[in-house]
């Protein structure tokens, strides 16, 4: 099993989300982050002032899948997050030893 972790644009969230279930991912968890790489943040102007902005708003998807699914997980968010700008984010791919469904007790693929 995979754990995919995938920081993207806000508003790319909608897109992963559908691409995702045409693929057949049923669930993901989705949180609000915050963070810079390359770009170093960037410059806003608001009210006529400049001010520097450090650290963008982004979301990070976190989606548990089988080995077989990883790759086409990772290539649907990478085709469905890009804008082809800088800031379009990462994804992570980890291994995930153990996977327990609380309500049933369920564990391994059967869990996802």
């Amino acid at each position: 099993m995979k754990l995919v972790i995938a920081v993207i644009k806000p508003f790319k969230l909608e897109a992963v989300r559908e691409a995702l279930a045409g693929i057949g991912i049923a669930g993901m968890t989705a949180s609000e982050a915050k963070g810079f790489g390359r770009q170093k943040g960037q410059t806003e102007i608001y009210r006529g002032a400049e001010y520097a902005v450090n650290m963008l708003p982004k979301v990070r998807l976190e989606i548990a899948t089988s080995d077989d699914l990883a790759p086409r997980v990772v290539e649907t968010i990478r085709a469905a997050a890009a804008t082809d700008t800088i800031g379009d984010g990462k994804i992570f791919v980890l291994d995930l030893p153990e996977v327990v469904r609380i309500r049933t007790g369920e564990s391994g693929e059967l869990a996802l």
